[in-house]
């Protein structure tokens, strides 16, 4: 149970005169989670080579622990096709971790060898490069037995090879590796076989933790990524539980004020404005692919009158196709480093100021599925503002530092809602800015009246107790009373024409301008 919840149930109690120390001892508490720590590395020419190496170690165990379970799984269906009995088959080949890799021990001498020198070259590379290979198969063969038997959800695919073109991956659970921590040292880290590897950044946030006792690393999967090596560390970090207050059912907690209660915020996502806080703050959308669309384009027409690679012809490329198509990847690199980094500092400022934050349930995937032509620059855009990586990163920041989470249902009408009177519009269309109510005539920005119904709905569910809903949809909020149907029928607004004098208030800008007309 979380400090908030406790906290919540305590409240329902009847007291004693006399305090209680429980919430004073849940505030105390602490809690284990599991961190990642992301390194980018500097090696030198030789420690890269070797680090490639490890790379394909790992691709080479992976692929010829999935190429014996295909053989056996394909030898038993050929048999089949014979009306073989089930008890005169082949064997069935186990493909869990351990069966592989104990097998891969009693072989490795034979398959890990050179073609031209006959030369047993599995010594050059840790032995931990070839168990991940091997314990990522065995992961993908079981989620795939597991999707055929309805024990996992969604479609799984039997698992592929990887060529040379995958992505170069390597884990290590095992081994010496961690930080390297002696005379001071803040920027090198240490890997089984390969040694101490410089980093870019310093490394003495982790080091300080792992130093008092306070956190322990438990594995570190080096990869290459977005044109640079990277070590990531899995950490076991111990962190202070935050006793939060119970969120208050007045205006104050609905508007994100932290006098008094706990302060709640409602978060509405957009293209116009990233989010709108029912604070009434708009941040707005950087559009990072946007603002790089042009020389993307530069660059694809450059690179198109270039000679590039046929494999039917086996042409190989031109070195100026190479160098445009690195150019092409740095701009791509550029753009997701910079809504990654303008993400994380958005949602590590919700949770960092507000005890319960409440999103909306948004299928994207369903909101750039169709369209075609006429909705292209709407997908594009909606997918440059990463709705789902929000949601994403709240999720887990929530759960790391003990704020509230709470997501809308899907289908709450939280647009067409009045924040004021709670009436529901029968019609919203996107190119309306402004709502107004037809019931009260209250007027706002549109964003920022549905991050008020949605920072409302803190305070409806579960009798205004939002510590008790923490991690579920809000969905006793599409009940009445809260939400009321409309008791005018659409139109004007509703029916989404606006009449004579609505037309263009929601830009300011175009709004004066045929003001200014009209009054000449």
């Amino acid at each position: 149970m979380t400090p908030t919840a406790l906290l919540a149930d305590l409240g329902t109690q009847d007291m004693a005169p006399t305090p209680d120390p429980a919430p004073e001892q849940a505030a105390n508490s602490s809690r284990t989670v599991i961190r990642a720590f992301v390194y980018v590395l500097d090696p030198t020419s030789e420690q890269a080579s070797v680090l490639r190496s490890h790379c394909g170690a790992q691709r080479f165990a992976y692929n010829w622990a999935l190429a014996q379970v295909k053989a056996n799984l394909d030898q038993r269906t050929a048999e089949r096709s014979y009306e073989i009995p089930d008890a005169e088959l082949t064997p069935s080949m186990s493909w869990s971790a351990y069966s592989l890799r104990k097998h891969w021990n009693t072989v490795k001498n034979d398959v890990a060898v050179n073609s031209d020198t006959g030369q047993v070259w599995w010594q050059q590379n840790s032995k931990e490069a070839y168990s991940s290979g091997i314990a990522n198969c065995a992961a993908a063969l079981s989620n795939w037995s597991d999707a055929r038997s309805r024990k996992r959800k969604g479609a799984t695919g039997f698992p592929r090879f990887k060529g040379k073109r995958a992505v170069l991956s390597c884990r290590f659970t095992t081994g010496s590796f961690g930080l390297v921590t002696d005379g001071g040292d803040r920027r090198h880290v240490q890997l089984p076989r390969i040694g101490a590897i410089r980093t870019c950044e310093s490394t003495r946030k982790l080091a300080r933790k792992t130093i008092a006792g306070s956190a322990r690393i438990r594995s570190a999967t080096l990869s290459y990524r977005r044109g640079r090596w990277q070590v990531s560390f899995s950490v076991e970090i111990t962190l202070p539980t935050r006793a939060l207050p119970p969120a208050t059912t007045g205006t104050s907690a609905a508007v994100g004020d932290s006098g008094g209660g706990g302060s709640v915020v409602g978060v509405d996502v957009g293209v116009k404005h990233l989010a709108a806080l029912s604070t009434g703050e708009m941040i707005d959308n950087p559009k990072h692919a946007r603002k790089q669309a042009k020389q993307l384009r530069s660059l694809g027409r450059r690179a198109s009158r270039q000679v590039g690679p046929d494999r039917r012809t086996g042409q190989q490329p031109s070195r100026r196709w190479l160098r445009t198509q690195g150019q092409i990847r740095a701009v791509h690199i550029r753009i997701a480093n910079s809504r990654r980094d303008h993400l994380h500092k958005l949602t590590t400022r919700l949770v960092r100021d507000f005890d319960t934050v409440v999103v909306e349930d948004l299928n994207v995937a369903g909101m750039t599925r169709s369209g075609g032509a006429y909705k292209r620059g709407l997908n594009r855009a909606l997918q440059d503002a990463a709705f789902a990586e929000i949601r994403r990163e709240l999720t887990y920041k929530c759960e790391w530092a003990g704020t509230c989470l709470q997501v809308a249902d899907r289908w709450y009408p939280s647009s067409k809602t009045c924040s004021n009177c709670q009436v529901v519009k029968a019609k919203l269309p996107l190119n309306v800015r402004v709502f107004t109510c037809d019931a009260c005539g209250f007027r706002a920005d549109r964003d920022h009246n549905a991050a008020l119904n949605l920072a409302a709905l803190a305070a409806v569910v579960d009798g205004g107790a939002s510590s008790a809903s923490c991690g579920r949809d809000v969905k006793d909020a599409r009940q009445k009373p809260t939400i009321r149907p409309a008791t005018r029928w659409a139109d004007g607004i509703a029916a989404g024409t606006p009449p004579v004098g609505e037309c263009d208030r929601g830009n300011p800008g175009t709004h004066a301008e045929r003001t200014k007309r009209h009054s000449a």
